[in-house]
């Protein structure tokens, strides 16, 4: 008999409270971005506060970067949900234009909020003359421990689960996701690929980064930390989008014979299409930053 992990039964809602006539409800997915922040911020703080740790000092005081963390949210937050509707659902939300700002039914993208996060530190670090490539080092130490939070929440929230499975990690999803896929009558193991996220994009690159920045001197060459960043994210999202389920709103488009193809029958996914940018601009921006450094040296 194959072994699989029940889902644990855990309420995507930490508690709810009414308030004013309706039910006011912290779910953990909005605690995961909250804390991330938080956890994000500080850790920017401490790289600040070290200016052994840079070539020519800190970029920014500790006050500038929680002027900072502002803009950011503000980009993560519309960039994340752009980037869900015109990557993921842009057929559905033409037709349901009033639904794009109700974030809180779901549905953020990581690649939006990616570039949310860039056009808000580009206007941040031209209005206050902070040499941008050191502002985006001090930004990237914090993001891993985000994606990491993140993708506990999307377990808990029972969504972004794996493809079928035999092996023992298997999780049996409740809802749809458990649904006969061809294994078990009535029962489908999935990859907990929420938890493979977790662990590639937030574990083991955050403490690389860490490693790096805290313990090599990292920080010393402007936009290293940033390209190590974008390749590592790219790399870990790269090989996770094997174990994940397939969306469903891939892209289409029709070949010369007429026929409809959909990206997945080329091998890749919508997630590893876009995150190919990302790890070729990461070991451009690593190089670019190494011969900038070696050259100024």
């Amino acid at each position: 008999m194959q072994a699989m992990i029940p889902f644990p039964d855990i309420s995507p809602e930490i508690f709810s409270i009414p308030l004013f006539g309706m039910e006011f409800a912290l779910r953990w997915y909005a605690l995961a971005y909250i804390l991330g922040i938080v956890l994000a911020w500080r850790i920017s703080v401490a790289a600040v506060k070290r200016p052994a740790l840079w070539r020519d000092g800190a970029p920014m005081t500790p006050i500038q970067i929680e002027d900072l963390v502002t803009w950011l949210i503000i980009g993560i937050i519309a960039g994340g949900r752009l980037g869900f509707v015109i990557f993921y659902q842009p057929a559905y939300y033409l037709r349901n234009p009033a639904e794009i700002p109700m974030i809180w039914q779901g549905g953020m993208s990581f690649h939006g909020g990616f570039l949310g996060v860039v056009v808000a530190a580009l206007i941040w670090t031209a209005r206050h003359k902070v040499p941008r490539l050191s502002a985006a080092d001090t930004i990237a130490l914090g993001v891993p421990v985000g994606l990491m939070l993140g993708r506990i929440a999307n377990f808990i929230n029972n969504e972004l689960w794996g493809r079928p499975t035999d092996a023992p990690q298997g999780v049996v999803f409740p809802g749809p996701s458990a649904q006969d896929c061809g294994q078990i009558a009535g029962l489908c193991a999935r990859h907990p690929s929420q938890l493979y996220e977790a662990g590639l994009e937030g574990v083991i690159l955050l403490s690389l980064m860490l490693y790096l920045a805290f313990q090599r001197g990292a920080l010393k060459v402007p936009g290293q930390i940033t390209g190590v960043f974008l390749a590592g994210y790219g790399i870990a999202r790269f090989i996770v989008e094997y174990f994940r389920q397939a969306d469903d709103q891939f892209i289409s488009t029709t070949n010369p014979m007429g026929h409809v193809i959909r990206l997945g029958e080329f091998g890749l996914s919508m997630g590893q299409l876009l995150s190919l940018p990302m790890l070729a601009a990461g070991l451009a921006l690593i190089a670019y930053a190494r011969r900038r450094a070696k050259a100024q040296a």
